[in-house]
């Protein structure tokens, strides 16, 4: 196989990687280049390369995809295979019956794969609103802040995090795998985030302090020299948190994803935002970036409009070169800094 060919048969076996195993939507995975390549000799090679990549590799194994999910990939593998004439794959025929049998779980696996050679790995709702909360599935926009972390991890090494809304996890889980803060506290506000929550983070290998928001026994309140950050989560309700519970978390850096899809969201989160500016008058000013797909330029206004009203300055970063992560790329995205 000349150079180019092998070149283009690893971008499409990576993109089938990636895809798959975060478990995005089939229509976006790259079918046509598939086809194309399918027609070369090498075409048996690179299914069999893609299937080892994607239902048999070691993280889906150990953490299983939806069983539908796997059953509509597989067969649409099999399509394509079919649609080129060439002889049948057991191997594909084989994985099929396997996912056949089995059961669909309530929860899924999507991973997700870091330029270090690690991944993280998160447990996740089937479906997309479980328990009144959208908060157990990961959105695009946390993707694009945790691309944008691993890009400027200065941002975040050494120092105190907190994250709004932290959801499934993702962008904090990134972070804590890649840009060294010495402290990093997930909050939610929903029971089964929360627990969700804690359980991806013992999934991920991190170790998981009690929550407290005793400012004497918070894990920002002492020097943390290990390699690997402390970590808690919170149970944190943007509505009713006073001053001196946010006080006590003592971030450098506050962070939120995917969470301007209301009105009322929006203003709970600047109340919570000033009220954090407010209180945190006695130490440097902490650095806000808030990640958001921009779904409706009134949402969009709306929050730059209530910051204006409280006074919080900010100004938009520049869209970053990272595309570590598979999502909607058509999306338009964006992430706020804020002045504290």
């Amino acid at each position: 196989m000349a150079p180019e060919e092998t070149a283009e048969a690893e971008s499409v076996l990576q993109s089938f990687e990636r895809r798959f195993l975060a478990a995005r939507t089939l229509r976006y995975f790259p079918w046509q280049s598939l086809e194309e390549k399918l027609r070369d000799s090498s075409g048996p090679e690179l299914l069999l390369n893609i299937l080892q990549k994607t239902v048999k590799h070691p993280l889906c194994v150990k953490h299983p995809r939806s069983v539908k999910y796997v059953r509509c990939f597989l067969s649409e593998l099999i399509r394509k295979h079919e649609a080129v004439h060439m002889e049948p794959l057991d191997e594909l025929y084989e994985a099929l019956a396997e996912v056949l049998m089995a059961e669909e779980p309530t929860q899924c696996h999507r991973s997700y794969l870091l330029p270090s050679g690690d991944s993280v790995t998160l447990s996740e709702s089937t479906a997309i609103v479980s328990h009144g909360t959208t908060g157990l599935v990961t959105w695009d926009a946390a993707l694009y802040l945790a691309e944008w972390a691993i890009e400027n991890p200065a941002a975040f090494a050494h120092r105190t995090v907190l994250e709004l809304g932290s959801g499934a996890g993702l962008t904090g889980l990134a972070i804590c795998k890649t840009c060294c803060p010495s402290t990093y506290v997930f909050s939610d506000c929903h029971s089964c985030v929360l627990e969700q929550l804690r359980g991806n983070i013992l999934l991920n290998g991190l170790s998981l302090e009690p929550d407290t928001t005793d400012p004497e026994r918070h894990p920002g309140h002492n020097a943390h020299d290990t390699e690997s950050p402390r970590v808690t989560v919170a149970q944190l309700d943007w509505d009713v948190v006073t001053a001196p519970e946010l006080a006590a978390f003592r971030p450098d850096v506050i962070i939120a994803a995917d969470v301007l899809y209301c009105p009322e969201t929006v203003i709970s989160l600047v109340r919570v935002l000033q009220r954090l500016s407010a209180c945190l008058k006695d130490q440097q000013a902490p650095e806000a970036y808030i990640a958001f797909t921009v779904r409706s330029p009134e949402t969009c206004w709306l929050f730059t409009n209530e910051l204006g009203q409280v006074g919080i300055p900010w100004e938009a970063v520049p869209h970053h070169n990272q595309k570590l992560f598979p999502y909607e790329e058509h999306s338009d995205m964006a992430i706020l800094k804020l002045m504290l």
